[in-house]
């Protein structure tokens, strides 16, 4: 039997694409058994250039999640796009992953392993070639292509270092 007290609750849909890149169970032994936690690795973008990572822990794996999407949301970083591709080829490296990425002509898609893909996904690139060229770990692999993201730079972005307009370029 329904009230007229209860309140209904409108799940607000989030302008954030959201990716579960990785879930990780870690156990601990303890004299009353096994104790279990959860890590897990979420990238969150607007589709529109701006991306994130985020790794949250915990004993559950929603509060899990919910922690890495409010790291990832900290660590927003805005990536510059030549039409639905990036402006120029570039190398990033964090530890020992090794991360590719190439601008691609309209048409060609998404080739990516699924850490990078999921955050090229996020920002909104459609056309590129990637190779992942270090290590597989996750947690590495993505923090390269944001490296790698990073060294990224527009057109106007290069004539303002040089002292042009973007036209002269």
């Amino acid at each position: 039997m329904r009230t007229g007290t209860e309140k209904k609750i409108e799940k607000k849909e989030s302008e954030f694409t959201e990716k579960i890149v990785s879930i990780n169970r870690c156990t601990k032994v303890v004299k009353g058994g096994r104790r279990l936690s959860f890590a897990a690795l979420v990238v969150l973008g607007d589709k529109k250039g701006r991306v994130g990572i985020g790794l949250g822990k915990d004993d559950e794996v929603p509060e899990a999640i919910r922690k890495a999407q409010d790291q990832a949301k900290k660590n927003f970083m805005t990536v510059p796009m030549l039409n639905k591709t990036i402006p120029q080829e570039v190398m990033g490296k964090f530890g020992s992953g090794l991360v590719l990425l190439k601008p691609a002509v309209e048409g060609t898609g998404l080739i990516a392993g699924s850490a990078v893909r999921a955050v090229l996904e996020c920002a909104g690139i459609q056309d590129i070639l990637t190779k992942s060229l270090g290590a597989s770990n996750p947690h590495n692999v993505l923090k390269a292509t944001l490296a790698a993201l990073k060294k990224l730079r527009s057109r106007e972005e290069y004539a303002e270092l040089r002292g042009k307009t973007s036209k002269e370029i």
